[in-house]
């Protein structure tokens, strides 16, 4: 029965399947187009996150300033500051994430909230 198994050429795989015996390493070339690395990712979720999350607080304190009496123009322009300040955060956040300078024009986009709910209140 041995000289049998012997003589028995071993069975070879499928090539689209991997040998646990003679696993093959994935060359990548420089310049090579294929998936993304997983910091690239993770910083674009991460600062997608962040964004969103303090724009719709943002976006929130406008809400609330609306609600607040019409005899207390301070307190609804002051939260409408405070959102404009949050909104700027927000921008300057998604910039730090991706290591970009922070002075740019784009923090003038996060003053939009702001502005907006400024015009809501004063008209």
């Amino acid at each position: 029965m041995s000289d049998q198994q012997s003589t028995q050429k071993p069975k070879k795989r499928p090539r689209h399947l991997m040998d646990p015996n003679n696993p093959r390493r994935e060359v990548r070339k420089a310049g090579d187009s294929g998936p993304m690395h997983l910091e690239p990712v993770q910083k674009w979720v991460l600062s997608a996150l962040a964004f969103t999350t303090i724009i719709h607080m943002s976006i929130g304190i406008v809400i609330a300033s609306l609600y607040i009496d019409e005899d207390r123009p301070s307190a609804r322009i002051g939260l409408n500051v405070i959102a404009a300040a949050f909104g700027v955060m927000s921008i300057a956040v998604f910039r730090a994430i991706h290591q970009k300078k922070f002075a740019s024009p784009w923090l003038l986009l996060g003053v939009l909230p702001g502005v907006v709910g400024l015009v809501l209140v004063l008209r």
